[in-house]
């Protein structure tokens, strides 16, 4: 592998422990630069940090070397660093009197739900850390490296992928186009083996070295167009941050999928039927074209039918082609090019050609529940969600699965618990007596909030685990003076509601 350093095991090791020696690790980050400045850098705004990093200590030498992409003395390096080794690995390089790093490596909180925060370090080209003004690849970059084989760092779809992926020991886990490694980074501490996949041979590197660097031997890789390097194995959890960039070219590698339009995250979701041990899951982040006349949600819709799988599918933000069109020209770097007309004329007659009206963004998440009637909910939701989501993802199919195992009878025989921080709400005019309705509120996973009638209010309010629900409704028709078999018919619908959306919660 070319224009990247050599993966040497005890070398790396070196590594680790003088960057661990110097702090140099994303809590050391913090202390140094402060919260404006550590910010700043995370949007990959180098002058705060430049600011910041003034004096010799090897933890400023080590910010200014990996991360500012600045040259540092050979001394002040050799203070922080085993310099002849990585000189000789290609981790750094000499320009005269001083060294430069060759490649990004940028500290990371590697964080697992069950499991304390450890610190592990992401590395990538220099000039790709996500989030930049001036377009991927416009900062240093090594001779010979085509643009298009770029190898991104970590970005926000990586964080929001990491936090929505439900975690539990498992012994197999894909990570399917894996880049510089963050979602096997994650997988690595939960699994007992990773297999990360690309198509580009130069980022399966950079996981390599992502892997080593943060010292875990459990991430093998293998080069290949989506499932087709993993043959017919299984596994217990998928993770994807795919190429889904809607583009009229496939230019860069990292972002376009090279199919057309919206086919490759279709061709993902589609193919994890085949390659998902029963119970396992799915996790991926995807874009889909608005047609003209077409329903968005039957669209992915169709995507699932017939694979077996439940799926919970939510489109968090939808842009219009041309504010599409500009988000994508601005990360290639082409809206400071001679060419930047034609090429937003190029995505706009490629839209145009399909009748695509927009483009949607969300996550998917798929699971092999062995069901005969699979879940589908495909929704919009725009509004903040906690985060990690995971925990909550996985406990919305747990009730899926009690929700489909019991009809109303079964429903009203249940006994419920009123959720953690569901607060209620009384909506009405000033001055007036009784409320003109309901609300209850949610303040933890989606965060939603729902309407309730005067039954539906009572009801959770005594929700303790203690009746069963058909019980507790029993007893709110004697009090309100209603015919008890006609409120037991209604109610099924409304715990069916509560349930999935998680205010309840049945005691199984």
């Amino acid at each position: 592998m070319t224009n990247s350093p050599v993966l040497d095991t005890g070398r790396t090791a070196e590594l680790r422990e003088a960057l661990l020696k110097a702090s140099f690790t994303a809590d050391g980050l913090l202390d140094l630069l402060g919260p404006s400045a550590y910010a700043a850098l995370a949007r990959s705004e180098a002058v705060p940090a430049l600011r910041a990093t003034r004096g010799d200590s090897p933890l400023e030498t080590l910010v200014r070397l990996f991360l500012l992409q600045q040259p540092v003395s050979e001394s002040a390096a050799a203070a922080a660093l085993p310099v002849e080794g990585l000189l000789a690995d290609g981790w750094l390089v000499r320009e005269g009197a001083e060294l430069r790093a060759t490649v990004d490596v940028r500290p990371y909180a590697d964080e697992v739900a069950g499991l304390p925060s450890a610190d592990a370090w992401v590395v990538s080209d220099l000039g790709c850390a996500v989030g930049g003004a001036g377009g991927i690849g416009s900062g240093r970059t090594d001779a010979g490296v085509e643009r298009r084989d770029l190898v991104l760092g970590v970005g926000g779809a990586s964080t929001t992928l990491a936090n929505l992926t439900v975690r539990r020991p498992v012994r197999e886990v894909l990570d399917l186009g894996s880049g510089s490694g963050v979602q096997a980074l994650h997988a690595a501490r939960h699994a007992q083996r990773v297999t990360a996949t690309d198509l580009n041979p130069r980022a399966l590197h950079f996981t390599r070295l992502t892997a080593a660097l943060s010292g875990f031997d459990n991430v093998t890789t293998a080069e290949g167009s989506l499932y087709e390097p993993i043959g017919e194995w299984r596994f217990d959890l998928i993770v994807s941050n795919p190429p889904f960039v809607i583009s009229p070219a496939g230019r860069f590698t990292y972002r376009d999928g090279g199919m057309a339009g919206d086919e490759l995250c279709r061709s993902v979701v589609r193919g994890a039927a085949d390659h998902l041990e029963p119970g396992g899951y799915c996790h991926l982040l995807a874009n889909w074209q608005h047609v003209k006349g077409e329903d968005w949600r039957d669209r992915l819709a169709g995507w699932v039918a017939g694979t077996g799988l439940d799926a919970w599918i939510v489109q968090r933000e939808v842009q219009d082609v041309a504010q599409y069109a500009e988000l994508w020209l601005r990360d290639g770097g082409d809206h400071r090019g001679d060419e930047y007309r034609a090429r937003y004329e190029e995505w706009l007659d490629s839209f145009e050609a399909a009748g695509v009206e927009a483009v949607g963004f969300g996550w998917i998440t798929l699971r092999a529940s062995g069901a005969a009637d699979p879940v589908v909910r495909i929704e919009e939701w725009p509004h903040p969600v906690e985060q990690p989501l995971g925990p909550h993802i996985e406990e919305w199919f747990a009730r899926q699965d009690f929700l489909r195992s019991h009809d109303d009878a079964g429903l009203l025989a249940a006994r419920y618990l009123l959720a953690d921080e569901v607060v209620q709400e009384q909506i009405g005019a000033p001055g007036s007596e009784d409320p003109e309705h309901v609300v209850l509120r949610h303040n933890r996973g989606m965060r939603r909030a729902t309407k309730v009638d005067t039954v539906g209010a009572g009801f959770v309010g005594v929700c303790d685990g203690t009746l069963a629900a058909g019980e507790i409704v029993d007893a709110i028709a004697q009090l309100l003076g209603e015919d008890a078999a006609q409120l037991r018919s209604r109610v099924p619908e409304s715990l069916r509601l509560l349930t999935e959306q998680g205010f309840i919660e049945p005691i199984r």
